[in-house]
């Protein structure tokens, strides 16, 4: 694991309730979903359908955790869509409530 990706998983906080950005429209897609923030005009491309429920999710629970969990994504297999995660909070697609 590289050292980036360790500092996403220790920074982003898993225990406390995200949503998407009030300035940001999630498009489902065949590929998955386009993400586009308003305010800084960045675009995304979810192309891991996973990650689009999670984030759909994200109003149904209390904390990243347990979206994630929902999700069905075990404690073990959690690394690569905490990454993820992290990357979109760090872009501002998700933010804290």
């Amino acid at each position: 694991m590289t050292t980036a990706v360790r500092e996403d998983l220790d920074e982003f906080d898993l225990d406390v309730p995200w949503a998407l950005h009030p300035q940001v429209a999630l498009r489902p897609e065949s590929f998955g979903a386009l993400l586009y923030h308003f305010g800084t005009r960045k675009l995304s491309f979810l192309k891991n359908r996973t990650i689009v429920a999670i984030i759909e999710s994200l109003p149904d629970h209390s904390d990243m955790r347990s979206a994630i969990a929902a999700a069905g994504i075990t404690e073990s297999q959690s690394a690569p869509y905490v990454t993820a995660l992290a990357t979109l909070a760090r872009s501002n697609m998700i933010t804290r409530p």
